[in-house]
C-alpha cells in the first residue's frame, strides 16, 4: 500500500525555461544557444551544468550563481513557472490521505521560493537545505525520514534517469518515471528505465489513478 508520494522538482513541478533563460542572459549568449547545449548534453546522458561549460570551458558554475545573486539577478520562481497538473495532482493525493513530499536538488533559495507557493505538500525540502545532493544514497535517507513511511509504501517521482529512477529504486522505493522535459522524454523508452521505473506516466495527474488502483 502506498503511504507517500515525493516528487522532484525541475522539470516535475516546475519548468526549467526560466533557469536556461536566465543563465544565457547572465553569460551573454541566445537562449536558443543554450538550449540547444542542453538538449547535446542530456542525449550524452551528462550533467546539465555542462551546457554552461561548454559555452565558458572552465567555468566555475557555484561561482557564477553566487556573482549572479550577489548581483540580484538570482534565481526566482512563481506560479507561472509550475505545470499546470501540480496543483490538481498533488491535492488530488492529499485529497485520498496520501503524505506529499516535495525534495529535489535545489538550492536553499529555490526551497524558499517553492514554500511561498504554498503548495499542497507536507515537507518541500532542497537538497542545499539537506546538505546533500542526489543521486547519493544519503539524499534518498533523508527522502524516507521526510516520507515517514517504509521504502516499499514511497513512490519517488521524477523526470531523469541518473538523478531520480535509478538512485530511488537502489534506495528501496517505488518509482514513477515522467515523461516530461529533455531528460524524461529522451530516456522515457530506453530499456533500463523501462525496467527499473515501477511506473511510466505522461502527467501528475496520473498518480491519482495509479496510487488508488
Amino acid at each position: 500500500m502506498i503511504e507517500t508520494i515525493v516528487l522532484d522538482v525541475g522539470e516535475t513541478l516546475v519548468r526549467d525555461d526560466r533557469y536556461w533563460a536566465s543563465w544565457a542572459d547572465w553569460l551573454g549568449f541566445p537562449r536558443h544557444t543554450v538550449s540547444a547545449l542542453v538538449g547535446a548534453v542530456v542525449v550524452q546522458g551528462r550533467d546539465n551544468a555542462d551546457a554552461l561549460r561548454l559555452l565558458k570551458p572552465g567555468m566555475d558554475v557555484r561561482a557564477a550563481h553566487e556573482a549572479r545573486e550577489a548581483a540580484g539577478r538570482g534565481e526566482h520562481l512563481d506560479e507561472t513557472d509550475l505545470y499546470d497538473d501540480v496543483r490538481p495532482a498533488l491535492g488530488g493525493l492529499r485529497d485520498l490521505g496520501l503524505r506529499v513530499v516535495v525534495a529535489g536538488n535545489q538550492t536553499a533559495r529555490v526551497g524558499e521560493l517553492l514554500r511561498g507557493l504554498d503548495l499542497p505538500a507536507d515537507v518541500v525540502a532542497t537538497s542545499a537545505e539537506w546538505g546533500v545532493d542526489k543521486p547519493s544514497p544519503e539524499f534518498f535517507a533523508r527522502v524516507l525520514d521526510a516520507a515517514q513511511a517504509d521504502p516499499h509504501a514511497t513512490v519517488y517521482v521524477g523526470d531523469h534517469p541518473h538523478q531520480d529512477v535509478f538512485p530511488a529504486k537502489q534506495a528501496g522505493l517505488r518509482v514513477a518515471h515522467l515523461r516530461r522535459g529533455p531528460w524524461g522524454h529522451w530516456w522515457a523508452d530506453d530499456p533500463d528505465v523501462v525496467a527499473a521505473a515501477d511506473w511510466r506516466i505522461d502527467a501528475l495527474t496520473d498518480l491519482k489513478a495509479l496510487v488508488a488502483g
